[in-house]
């Protein structure tokens, strides 16, 4: 009997683990041979624990399982039981996606180089193999793939411009540290098909002349850090990284880097500079890491979405990604569904849907049952969108009209009872804790914020036009998104609910 089970953090977090030692001894108990795999998470959270058994009509599912559930399991000789949910994959809220970037991401042992390659990996290496730097570049253009990490820059220019660049040497770095809130796409991913990234990195080394990569990841993530070490260990053992990839006769190796915590690693430069063992303070631009990144080298700073996302495009092509999105938005993109809502998890699936049918019917609004309020877009620096802006289609440029941002499309939603002021203070205050200490907008600023929004609530309503005037200043004296985002989250919550900007009753009293 062949049985999946993830040992995903997230899985993990909700009993995985136990679930799993219940599963072996039950099965030992009564004499079942049993071939435990461990996978990565399918993204419906709710779910979890999620069993899966393989049947002749395709895997089977059982969610969310308890250890006293398991002797019931094996009673019903894993059939008839409360928790069966039938086809894992024609579950509705699974069925609806269109998987690309997180197409294994469940179905395979992650660190099953076999398992990998018979569900299409390596596909796209071996053709970009066959190509020249220039065809790779261009084909990667022509997808029009932009950064998933939040920025949305095209993701061929930035490869071109390190591809033309003349060096000795040039890097690969993948930015790894996902600290925004109700993100986890990144994580999932490295836990959940890891050689998707290793081998997206060693195309991007093709297309630019780069022989060495990094992954920079967030120490916070020990299991992504364990498996993705892992990973490049086979990968290396099995000529897919080293001195010649796959028997080509050309290199590209690459080694994982923990960081310390640091929120503002996440900008690339500060990335950058902590990859150096410096202090992870921003860098100002020019010069770009295009040109001087890594050690002063021409560097490629991709975002782990972005990398894994390269081989489903050189092994279906680019016009095949290009037809999913709407715009200049194309493909598709790991919605990450979080805070009071129904059904959490991550969603993938072709940009263009509408926020509220994002919310309302995949997220299926809120898990309090009251009426959602606001719906943070883009970690704890994106603006708080309101129902009345729930017609926004989910796109880059439609969100920047909106006075909003994608960035890495985690959505966090809140009921009418969270109070919009004090999460305008946090914005701030976190920003006051997080800032490099580089630039005065964002070092001064910040602290400023909270005292002005302080003031504000205590009432001194002539305080708000200089608050306003604050966070204008931070967008445009910034030399980073982490002062010069801050801005959204307070002028959208004081846009959206000004009425929790005034004196609270108990403060009053």
């Amino acid at each position: 009997m062949r049985i999946y089970l993830p040992a995903d953090a997230a899985a993990k977090a909700l009993g995985a683990e136990a679930v799993a030692a219940a599963v072996l001894r039950e099965a030992a108990a009564r004499g079942v041979a049993v071939d435990l795999i461990r996978t990565g998470t399918r993204g419906m959270i709710w779910l979890e624990p999620l069993l899966e058994v393989e049947t002749d009509a395709g895997r089977t599912g059982f969610g969310p399982l308890t250890v006293a559930e398991i002797p019931a399991l094996f009673d019903a000789t894993f059939g008839d039981h409360p928790k069966a949910l039938g086809s894992v994959e024609r579950i509705p809220w699974f069925a609806q996606q269109t998987r690309l970037t997180f197409a294994r991401c469940g179905r395979i042992d992650p660190l099953s180089l076999a398992a990998y390659e018979a569900e299409g990996g390596l596909t796209g290496l071996r053709r970009a193999l066959a190509m020249s730097d220039a065809d790779i570049v261009a084909e990667l253009t022509e997808s029009g793939l932009r950064g998933r990490g939040g920025a949305g820059f095209p993701t061929g220019i930035k490869w071109e411009t390190v591809r033309k660049a003349q060096a000795e040497r040039k890097y690969v770095v993948c930015n790894a540290d996902e600290g925004d809130s109700g993100t986890f796409a990144d994580r999932m991913l490295m836990e959940g098909d890891p050689y998707s990234l290793i081998e997206g990195m060693a195309i991007a080394g093709l297309g630019t002349g780069a022989e060495k990569g990094f992954v920079y990841l967030r120490s916070e993530y020990p299991d992504a850090i364990a498996v993705m070490t892992r990973a490049v260990e086979i990968a290396r053992a099995a000529g897919l990284l080293g001195g010649a990839i796959l028997g080509s006769g050309r290199a590209f190796d690459m080694e994982i880097r923990a960081g310390a915590g640091a929120y503002v690693c996440g900008e690339e430069t500060s990335l950058l500079n902590s990859l150096e063992g410096k202090r992870g303070v921003v860098r100002a631009k020019p010069p770009l890491p295009a040109l001087e990144g890594a050690f002063g080298k021409p560097t490629v700073v991709n975002n782990v979405i972005s990398l894994a996302t390269v081989p489903v495009i050189f092994e279906r092509g680019a016009a095949h990604f290009r037809d999913f999105g709407l715009g200049r938005s194309r493909g598709t993109i790991p919605l990450q569904i979080a805070g009071n809502v129904k059904h959490g998890g991550l969603f993938e699936t072709a940009f263009g849907l509408p926020l509220g049918e994002i919310v309302n019917d995949i997220g299926g609004g809120t898990r309090s049952g009251r009426p959602v309020k606001a719906v943070q877009v883009g970690g704890p620096l994106g603006a708080y969108f309101g129902p009345d802006q729930f017609d926004t289609p989910f796109g880059y440029e439609e969100f920047d009209g909106q006075g909003g941002l994608i960035g890495h499309a985690g959505l966090v939603v809140f009921d009418d009872m969270a109070d919009m002021g004090a999460m305008a203070r946090f914005a701030m205050e976190f920003c006051a804790v997080e800032s490099c200490g580089k630039c005065t907008p964002c070092r001064i600023g910040a602290v400023r914020g909270v005292e002005t929004i302080d003031r504000i609530r205590q009432g001194d309503a002539a305080a708000i036009p200089l608050l306003e005037d604050l966070c204008e200043t931070m967008k445009d004296g910034s030399l980073c998104a982490l002062g010069g985002f801050t801005p959204y989250p307070v002028l959208s919550a004081l846009r959206l609910a000004p009425e929790d900007f005034a004196p609270r009753k108990e403060a009053a009293e």
